[in-house]
Parts: structure tokens; sequence; C-alpha cells
């Protein structure tokens, strides 16, 4: 999963030296996080670097003595967290809100005062600038309240936070801010001047401003305000009161055939009664293997039916996202998201959902027929001659098991000692260095840089320009830690020019944290010398996963190291995808840079990465046993595959089911979010069953109200089919791009057409433009996008 600011036009995502020559960026080495030119590789730094990354992950005497040694190097003073000076405490995070504050002030009113040809030609990077300003706190502070164990810290980043969206609301009520970026716009003989980047910029920015109301008068932007906060409170309220309308499910035991013992035991009274929560794993356990289907039933609808007053927030909510958007002057809420995604209409959506869902009928409808089998040679089975919805999961179990007596499992016990962290940390590395040519380089950490010892910092290099990203992987679980593995991109990629630095230099503090400009300039954090005295400012990446930490125990080889199994393996190498689209989209404005993209075009990298996990050429990199180094045998390597024939129909049938699950909610998200959701009397019951009806091949139960558990309406209202859709591009890419041809996946050339149409770009360019080059298809409408190639999409399928 990826994090990024979506709030106001800002951001489109988630939101005294006067001369200062080469001689100064040439010697910025002095500053930890300012890096020099890269000295020449050797073969043997390469594996040293190499064997080093392996060691901090799985070992933690290595780790401890590794990250010990800038004790002694550096002084031992902190250099503030994530290398920025300001947070060596958690007070300097309100010293670093109100300095920005300072920044942003002194930008808009310069922006303001444009009248020349000259200052509107440089408009858009003063807004991008503006922009970015506004993230460096914004995205740090999101990240530090979520990841950040200490709590002082997490008050610091929440009063930081509140802070700046206080003044983007004051920016929102700016009107000359879109003025002057439409006098702009207005003029050929500015826009000629602007690149490509910069042309998109604007649009985005001009786009956003519309989406504000920005242009509307007074009172209705007032009422706009007021409706985004509404709708802000609703959102939170259906996730923070989501709960069924029946909290237990009660049955006999004599009813309880198929049931683990062990949960009858600590479940059932001294009166023979079963009481289960009707939401979680008892309830699931039931519902895959009760033969009951009275029982099977109950559990089933008081699962699906969420408490009376959630649907009424559902309902406020959809309604004031409805007014919301004709306040905006679009037609539905639906038509606004969708305004700056590669879909572009609702109309286009449904075209996508409907040819995915006529791609998976096949697989659906044999599954269907080899329940219906099970169920007639079922003695207790009712008349009916159906499948229920509640006999799905049930059903779905007896499919698996009788599959599995006859085939090896795909994931046995022993996989996980061939799967240390190390060892795919350091596959990945090599991937990435075979596709893209970068490769990751242990740092070690400075005083107070990073919030937790546990933390390890990983330094992108590139074989032709050095450091170009820093990435901080933070991967054990800890108490108050979120479960939820996330990316978090805290500061993007972007040019610095050197007139900021020269600022820097001139509007500094009276007690400034370091003297030097270029590190006044970006905080302190990651910088490389650019043309022109400019710099770089580099992307810097926090990767959050929840993995267990290391065993304590000990073998004849020392202490056990994380061991992952196969679906920590591919969360991993997932977020992984986000992180190199991170660091290769690296951009000069910021708006664009890495994952600041569209919204339905975000997921690629990362599900594209999740084909490489398992397949035998990467498997090949890193896949060796962690005691003995042995490479994972060729027969475990074939059973991660995926099979063909008879012996993947379970799989393929339980990934088709899944599709068509998926599918229905982004149907049924088009459908609330869809013009007559600000009529009166708009009824969520009513079109959740119109939905199912036209789309379901097994019906849900007209009692069930399982929408009020339908928590991604709130982050993802009007865009639910996004990740679909990712899918579904990111298969046909593996088969054309990676798959197809000589050579395997694991090779540069495939790479490099990657990076060069899709990764580089970031958002910089139009998705629809990176799919069609990727793919080698220019030419033939598919970059035009809209309904037919939406339509084209969704017959790709998932490669099921």
């Amino acid at each position: 999963m990826q994090n990024t600011l979506r709030g106001s036009w800002t951001c489109t995502r988630c939101l005294k030296r006067q001369q200062i020559g080469r001689k100064f960026l040439a010697t910025a080495a002095a500053v930890p996080n300012h890096i020099p030119d890269p000295a020449p590789l050797t073969a043997a730094s390469l594996d040293h670097d190499d064997r080093a990354l392996r060691q901090i992950f799985d070992s933690k005497a290595f780790w401890s003595d590794f990250s010990s040694r800038s004790q002694a190097t550096w002084t031992r003073k902190s250099v503030g967290l994530l290398g920025n000076h300001h947070l060596k405490t958690p007070q300097g995070f309100e010293q670093f809100a109100h300095l920005t504050l300072e920044k942003c002030r002194r930008l808009v009113t310069k922006v303001l005062g444009i009248s020349s040809r000259d200052g509107y030609i440089g408009i858009v990077q003063d807004l991008d600038r503006l922009s970015d300003l506004l993230c460096r706190i914004i995205d740090l502070a999101d990240f530090v309240r979520s990841t950040h164990p200490d709590p002082a810290y997490q008050r610091a980043a929440t009063q930081a936070h509140i802070l700046m969206f206080e003044y983007m609301n004051t920016l929102n009520t700016t009107t000359g801010l879109n003025d002057q970026l439409k006098t702009a716009l207005s003029d050929p003989e500015i826009t000629k001047h602007w690149s490509e980047e910069e042309m998109r910029v604007a649009q985005i920015l001009k786009r956003d401003f519309s989406k504000s109301a920005i242009d509307l008068p007074a009172a209705k932007r007032q009422k706009f305000i007021d409706l985004s906060n509404d709708i802000n409170e609703l959102g939170s309220r259906f996730l923070d009161d989501m709960s069924p309308k029946r909290p237990v499910v009660s049955f006999l035991s004599s009813d309880s055939q198929g049931i683990d013992p062990v949960l009858l035991r600590r479940c059932t009274n001294h009166k023979g009664k079963v009481t289960i929560p009707s939401v979680g794993g008892e309830a699931s356990h039931i519902l895959r293997h009760a033969e009951n289907e009275h029982v099977r039933r109950d559990v089933y609808i008081a699962s699906r039916t969420s408490a009376s007053g959630q649907i009424g927030i559902l309902e406020a909510l959809l309604h004031k996202r409805a007014e919301l958007a004709q306040l905006s002057g679009f037609r539905s809420y639906s038509e606004l998201a969708l305004s700056d995604k590669m879909a572009q209409t609702p109309e286009a959506v449904v075209k996508f959902l409907d040819a995915l869902t006529a791609d998976n009928a096949p697989l659906m409808k044999e599954e269907l027929e080899l329940m219906l089998q099970l169920k007639r040679q079922q003695s207790n089975a009712d008349s009916t001659g159906r499948i229920n919805a509640w006999d799905r999961e049930y059903y779905r179990s007896r499919i698996a098991s009788s599959l599995a007596k006859e085939q090896p499992s795909r994931s046995p016990d022993f996989l996980p000692a061939y799967f240390s962290l190390g060892t795919v940390m350091q596959g990945l590395s090599r991937l990435f260095n075979r596709l893209y040519g970068v490769r990751f380089v242990p740092r070690e950490p400075q005083p107070g840089e990073t919030w937790t010892p546990e933390v390890r910092r990983l330094d992108v290099i590139d074989e032709t320009e050095g450091l170009i990203a820093v990435v901080y992987c933070d991967l054990f679980a800890r108490a108050g830690k979120s479960p939820n593995p996330a990316h978090f991109t805290v500061r993007c990629s972007r040019h610095i020019p050197y007139s900021e630095i020269l600022e820097a230099s001139q509007h500094r503090l009276s007690s400034p944290p370091t003297t030097d400009p270029l590190a006044l300039a970006n905080d302190g954090m990651a910088t490389t010398a650019g043309p022109n005295n400019s710099a770089n400012q580099l992307p810097t990446i926090a990767l959050i996963c929840d993995f267990p930490p290391p065993s304590p125990s000990r073998t004849a080889s020392g202490t056990t190291p994380p061991l992952l199994p196969v679906h920590h393996l591919i969360t991993l190498f997932h977020e992984m995808g986000h992180a190199i689209h991170s660091v290769l989209g690296r951009t000069k404005l910021q708006n664009v840079a890495g994952t600041r993209c569209a919204t339905d075009f975000a997921e690629l990298p990362s599900v594209l990465m999740e084909r490489f996990a398992t397949h035998p050429d990467a498997l090949a990199l890193y896949a060796r046993h962690w005691e003995t180094d042995a490479p994972l045998p060729a027969q475990s390597v074939q059973k991660l595959q995926p099979r063909t024939g008879v012996e993947g129909r379970a799989e393929r049938m339980a990934a088709a089911a899944d599709e068509e699950a998926q599918v229905r909610l982004a149907l049924l998200d088009q459908a609330f979010h869809g013009e007559d959701a600000r009529k009166k009397g708009f009824s969520t019951d009513a079109v959740a069953l119109e939905v199912d009806r036209r789309t379901a091949l097994v019906r849900e139960p007209e009692e069930a109200r399982w929408q009020g558990f339908f928590g991604h309406l709130v982050g993802y209202g009007g865009a639910y089919y996004a990740y679909l859709f990712d899918r579904a591009i990111a298969a046909r890419v593996w088969e054309v791009v990676f798959a197809g041809g000589e050579g395997g996946p694991v090779g540069r050339e495939k790479g490099e057409r990657f990076r060069g149409e899709v990764l580089k770009w970031g958002g910089g360019r139009d998705g629809w433009a990176c799919v069609e080059g990727v793919l080698g298809e220019r030419g033939r409408g598919l970059g035009r996008g809209g309904e037919k190639a939406m339509e084209e999409v969704g017959r790709w399928g998932l490669g099921l």
C-alpha cells in the first residue's frame, strides 16, 4: 500500500553567502546526507556491500556492530530524525512548521505580485515549491503520527499537521493564486517556455484549484468548506462505528458437525449452547467448515448485516459528497473523483468492469457447477438445487481439500528457511541492479536519524549517477505499531535551483542548525549536487512492514534470522514496487514525482513486482537456506509456480471468486456515488440489491446490509476499481514485456523498457501514454484513453 497526501490544490496526493560556487557543492560530503560523486567501484566493494546487506537484516550481532560505527565516526550529537536538523527533539516540529510557514508566506507574496513575463514563466516552479514546502511538513507529520513510537513526537507531528492544514484552508480562499495561474496559462508566449513536465503540473494545479471551488462566490466557497468538513467527520464516524447488528450468534452443539473441536470447547457453555462473535476468525471458520446449512446461513447473515445507525451515516456521507460534486460543477461525486484519473468517467469504469466480468465468467460458472455437484451429493442439502451465499465458502473449501489430496502443498513449512529477510533484501537489490542498474548499499545511521534502533538505512546507488535516494526500512512488528504494510515518501524528488540555496543562506535563523546553505535549503535531508550550482532533493522513503521480529532461538549456526513465509515475501516485493517507483520517478517538480500520479496508475509497479517474487529467475538471485546457503531445490521452485491444467483449477477458481467479489464492490462504489445519491429517498439497501441482481451469479440475502462494512468507500470513493485496473495492466505488461521474448524476465533491456516508459515519468506523463509506450502499441488508439481503452483493458483480464 502507498501513502500519499490527497488534499487541496497544493499537492496532487494524499498535500549569508552571495557566492555559492561549485567548490561548495563539491565539499558537501562534510555533511552526512550530502554525498559526492561515487568512487570507482571494484568487484570487492560490490561484494562487500552485497554481503553486508544480507547481514544487517539477518545477524543482530552484525547490525549492532555496523550501526554503532557512526557513533565513533561522527559527533555524538543528534543529526535529527531522517537527517532533518529541525527534528532533534519533538519541540523542533513546531519550529520547523513555523519556519516553513514563513517561507510559504514569502512565496505567496511573490506569486501574487507577479506582473512580468519572466515572472509568469516561473510561476509553475513557484507553485510547485509552495506545494513542496507544505508537503515537507504534512507528509512527514503523517508518517511520524502513524509510525514513531514516542508519543511526544506523535503529538508534535499532529500539532504541526493541524497548523499546516489551517494554512492550506487560507490558501484555498486566496483566489489570486488561481487568477495568476490562469493568466499564465492563457498566454502562449509564456507557456511556450514551459517543459512538458511544467505544463502537466500547471494543468494539475488548475484542476485542483477548480475542485476546491476557488472560482465560486464567497458564500458558495464557504459552503464547499463546510461540506468538506462534514464529509471528513462522517467518514471518520463511518470507520469508527463499524459494527454488526448482532454481535454474537448462537446455535446448539448438536448442529456443530465439521467445526473444529478446539473452537467448540472454547465457545460452548454447560448447556450445550455455542456462542461465537458474528465477525472474525470464528465466523469465518464456521462458514468454511460447518456442515449444517442453517448454522452457516445464520452466521453469514449476522456477519453481513451492519448496525442500523451505520447505514444512516453512510447515506449521509454519500449525500454530502453528491452535494459537494454538484456545487463544484459535476453531475456526481464519481464524475468529480474520476476527473483526474485514467478512467476519466463513470461510464468508462463500468465498461472496464463489465469486460472484466465477461472475461472472468467461465471460471465462475465452472466453480458454481462444481459446488452444485457437491451439494447434490450431500444428503442434508436443501431441495432448492441452488448455491446460496452462505454455501460458497463451505463448498469452496471442500473443492480445495479434495484437490489438495491429489497434489503436494504449494507452500510447505520448510520454505521460509530459504527466505530469510536478509537474503530477500539481497535478492531485491540484485534484481533492481539487473533490471535498472541500481542497488541497495547499507549505511550506518547517524545519532538521532532513525525512530527506533531496528530501522535500517539503505542508500540507493545508481551505477552511473551515484546516490539517487534513501530508503529507511522499519520491517518488524512492535507494540503500538500499525499492522498495515505501507510505503511513505517523506520527501519527494525535486530540483533545487541555485536561487533557493542562496535564499536559504539569507533567511536563516539567528541560531541556525548549520551554516551550510545546501543543508538549509533541504533541512539537512538527502541532497546531491546539480548543474549550475543547483542541487537535487532526493527521494526519502520509509518502508513499513509488520513482520515477526527475529527469533531468540539459537542453533549451531547462531541466532535464527527473520524467516518470511511466502505471503510476507510477496508483501515485501509489493511495497518495494512502490519504493522503486519513488526512487526512479525523479522529476524536477515534486507534484509529479514518483508515486504522485493518477490513483488508478499508482499500483502498477507494485503489482508487477509481485510477479517477480516467486519467478525462478528471481528466486535464483536470493532463495538460499539461511544456515547452509544451499539454493532452493528445483522441485520447491516448481511448486511456487502458477499451476496449469487440472492441478491449478482450485487456485484459479478461488482467484476468480475473489475477482468477482472485487468487481461487485467496484460497481457498488460507482452506483453509490452516482447522480441518484443526491435525490431524496436515496437508499443504499435498494442500490446494493440492484447491483447484486445485475451482476452476481449467487445473490446476497435481502436482509443483509453488508454495505455498512465497506470501509474503503471513505478513502477510495468513486475509485475502488483502481486496484483491479492496475492488476489487469500489470498482467499485460508482464506477459508482453517481461515474460515474452528471450532471456527470461530478469534482463536490463526489459527493465530499461519499463523504466523508460513508466517509472521515470512518475506522474509527469499521462498514464495511457505510459501504457501504450511500454506495450509497444503507439498509434493504435490506446493512448487516447476513454471508454474503448477501458473496455480493452477489461478484456485483458487479470491473467488468472
